[in-house]
This record gives C-alpha cells, structure tokens and sequence, in this order.
C-alpha cells in the first residue's frame, strides 16, 4: 500500500530522531575544516556514524581516498544521496560573532556550509535507510561521500569511475539563505594551470638573456582580460596567480604559473572560450620567448534539472513546513545584517530570490517552484551527476537573508542553532523525496523518462582527460 502521509511522517520522525547526533557531527566537521582531497578526519566522522547504522562502506572509490560510499538495503530501485565536506582556504573564523576574528590567520574554514551538507544528506541516507528496514520496502539506500567540490571536482572523477551508473535517482541539497526547491542549472566549468618556462638571469648585468616566465603570465592575463569583451556575457573566467617565479626582483624569473578557471552555461561552449584562453596563452609564450604547458585539473557539466523529482520534493518541503526560528535565531541574523553585511549583500539575496525577503532577517516560507529555468552563476560537480541519473537538489534557510557565500561571515553562522534547523529541514526534505521514488514507480519512470529526452540518449563521456587523475591536483584553487 501508498501512503504518502504515512511515509513523510516515518520519515522526518526518524530524522528528528537521529538529528542532534548529526548536528553535533556537522559542528565538528565545522571545527576541523580541511581542503580539497585532505578531508581524513571529516570523512572518517561520517563513516563512524554510518557504519554505526548498519551501513556498509567501500573506500577510495575514483582513486580517492576520501571519497566513499555507505550502503544498505538490497536489490532495486538504488536511490543515491550525494554529501560533501570540504572547506575554503583562508576562511577560518570564529562562531558565533559579528565582526571578523579569525581562529587562526591563513586556515581554511567552511565559507559554503559544507559540514552542514554532508552531515544533513548522510543523515537523510540513514533515516531512510531505518524506515525501510521497519516497513519492508524493498530497495537500497547509499550515501555518497563527495570530495573536493569546491576544487578539484570529486564527484566527475567519481562519475568517471562509474560510481552513479547503477543507481535510479539522486538527491542533495545546499545551505542557503531560503527554502526553495532547485530549478535552475549551473555553469560548467573547465580548469587548467598555465605553466610558463623561460630563462633565469641577473636582472641587471644580463637582462638580455633572461626570458621572463612571469612576464607571459602578465602578458597571458592581459590578453583574457581584452578578450572579455568578445565572449557571451553569460561566461565567465576567473584566474589567481600561483606562482611569481620566486621574490628575488634581481632575477628574471625562468618559471611561473596562473590557474584558470573557465564557465558557461553549457559544457561545449566552456570548452570553446577554454581552447581561446589557451591561445592567448601561446601567443605569450610567443611575445616573451618562453614555453607553456598546459595541465586541466578538473571539469563539470552544468546541472540538468529534472522537473518531475523537482515537483515531488516541492509537495514534501510544502507539507513538513520552514524551519521554526526562534527569538534569538532571528535577533542574531538581523545584528550580522546590521553589523557585518552591507546593503547591497542584502539586495542581492533579494533580487535573486524574492521582494518580500528585504524586511525579514531569516526565511520562514518556501519560495513557490518557478517554470521557468535560468542557469545560476556558479557551478557544482553535481552537474556530472545528472546528466547520469535523473537529480534534484533542494535550498534550506541556514543563514541570514543576503550573507555572501564563501565568506567569514557564513563561517560564523556554520554551527549556530538556525544553521542545524535548516539542516534538519532538508534531510527531511531529501529522504522523503527519494522515498516517494522507491514507492511510486510512475515517478521514477517520469523521472528517467525526462533525463532521456533531455540527453537526447546520450550516454555521459566524462569532461576531465583521461590522463588526468586525482593524484595530479592539490588544493590550491579557491
């Protein structure tokens, strides 16, 4: 039997019950923030309370030793909930506080709420994996431990390794400043490092036989930056010099290097503006007498929505209602509003969301789910999943309204009492969702029906060389 009341309310009471020992696993994470591809401790966090539910877990899945999955149940449909757990460099701050107080100058904190994500979606995998046990339905439930999404694209290389294949349906969600249901998609990306190789000299008696390395970087950000003009106004490339060539100004610098970070809306047209960046590139290397290598180090696709688990999680996130702040939740946003944001953060959290969000300092509703389909101006390695496996993401109100990601000032509500309310709501969220997919076959043939005609049937071909593996990226990209 059908019962979806029964099902959303078995669900989000054995979230609730679960939930201050995840909360609690989240404020840890928070408190040892790591980078890309260095996340040992946050992972070995999740795999404790995992394995303590009865999961099953297999490790170094991709060749990356944190990246992992946690199982259970048996037999089909799979249904996949995505986490992820790592920090931004030069982000540490203290909880709590209004204005800006590192915990330790230079460390990495997490400015995009990371120990939320990965703790609400693996609490979301175990709650559902309870309810399923209890209620006989069949199915398995896995918890995907993501890394490096912020740099270094972990779930590509995940993809690539054929770790979403097999599953029916994805879920996941973000932190956020409202309660929404995801309809828009994202820009996919590529990323490279330009490595210049020139000629060491003295600077002053014999300039003339030095070939600058640093120069052609310089020359190379120069030409991009003329070549903005004449690109889609819906790209957008980034770069941050990684290596100068050392500090000696008395010697022509024979080695630098520039990363790049390349996106647009669809993963061809990234690829194209990437091959004309490359080319400004050359022409440095040519001005200057130097060489270039050129290394990719990781690539997404943009999100494929998918608008039949988008109307399902809409239904669930209507009926279990916005988190419930209290008094003190709100007095604490509205004095980071007052002290630490400015009034165009706040503008810009309501040009992007709703009018009605400028005279409220948390979100207490759910913004209604909108047809139309525009392309966020940022970019997530959840793009790869879907174009493997129809997926669905949801927002939940962690932070005050207008606080800027990947800043001090969402390091500093990362473990306060309105950030674990909004947690909670989208573990609910996801949970419920992927167990209406296990108990409604129509949805899940809809579901696959759409990500088919939006493919066009064509199977997922991995963005990131062959040759490139994890082993060649670091954490140095922002």
């Amino acid at each position: 039997m059908h019962n979806d009341r029964l099902s959303l309310d078995e669900v989000a009471r054995r979230v609730d019950e679960r939930s201050a020992e995840y909360c609690a696993m989240s404020d840890r994470i928070w408190g040892m923030p790591e980078l890309a591809f260095d996340e040992h401790r946050s992972v070995e966090e999740q795999i404790a309370l995992l394995e303590g539910e009865g999961f099953r877990i297999t490790r170094n899945v991709g060749g990356m030793a944190t990246a992992f999955i946690a199982e259970a149940g048996q037999g089909g449909p799979v249904v996949g909930i995505l986490g992820e757990y790592d920090a931004l460099p030069d982000l540490a701050q203290e909880s709590g506080l209004t204005e800006h107080a590192p915990t330790k100058a230079g460390t990495p904190g997490h400015g995009c709420g990371h120990n939320l994500l990965g703790s609400a979606s693996a609490l979301a995998a175990a709650a559902l994996k309870s309810a399923l046990e209890d209620e006989g339905i069949a199915g398995t439930v896995r918890y995907y431990g993501c890394p490096a999404e912020e740099s270094g694209s972990g779930k590509t290389f995940m993809a690539r390794a054929g770790a979403f294949d097999d599953i029916d349906a994805a879920f996941c969600w973000h932190p956020n400043v409202v309660n929404e249901v995801s309809t828009m998609s994202s820009l996919a990306t590529v990323q490279a490092y330009f490595r210049f190789k020139g000629r060491a000299a003295h600077a002053a008696a014999i300039p003339h036989l030095g070939r600058s390395a640093l120069d052609a970087v310089e020359l190379m950000n120069v030409g991009v930056n003329y070549m903005r003009e004449h690109m889609p106004s819906d790209a957008r490339v980034h770069y941050a010099t990684t290596n100068t060539g050392g500090i000696a100004p008395n010697v022509v610098q024979a080695y630098a290097e520039v990363l790049y970070l390349v996106r647009s809306p669809q993963l061809p047209d990234a690829q194209i503006l990437f091959e004309r960046v490359k080319k400004v590139a050359e022409g440095a290397a040519l001005m200057t007498e130097t060489s270039v290598e050129v290394q990719i180090t990781d690539a997404t696709f943009n999100v494929l929505p998918n608008k039949a688990l988008q109307e399902a999680m809409y239904e669930n996130m209507k009926r279990l209602g916005p988190p419930v702040f209290d008094a003190a939740d709100v007095a604490f946003a509205e004095e980071l509003q007052k002290k630490a944001l400015t009034a165009e953060d706040i503008l810009e959290s309501v040009k992007l969301h709703d009018i009605a969000l400028k005279v409220k300092a948390l979100h207490d509703g759910l913004l209604p789910m909108t047809e139309s389909e525009g392309v966020l101006m940022g970019s997530t390695d959840v793009g790869d999943v879907s174009w493997i496996v129809p997926t669905v993401q949801c927002h939940t109100a962690c932070f005050a309204i207008g606080t800027p990601f990947h800043t001090w000032q969402l390091v500093a509500q990362g473990k306060l009492p309105a950030a674990h309310k909004g947690m909670v709501l989208a573990a609910k969220s996801m949970a419920a969702t992927a167990a209406d997919v296990l108990r409604n076959p129509e949805l899940l043939a809809r579901a696959k029906a759409e990500l088919k005609e939006r493919t066009g049937g064509k199977a997922y071909v991995c963005p990131i060389p062959p040759e490139v593996t994890p082993e060649h990226l670091n954490a140095k990209a922002a």
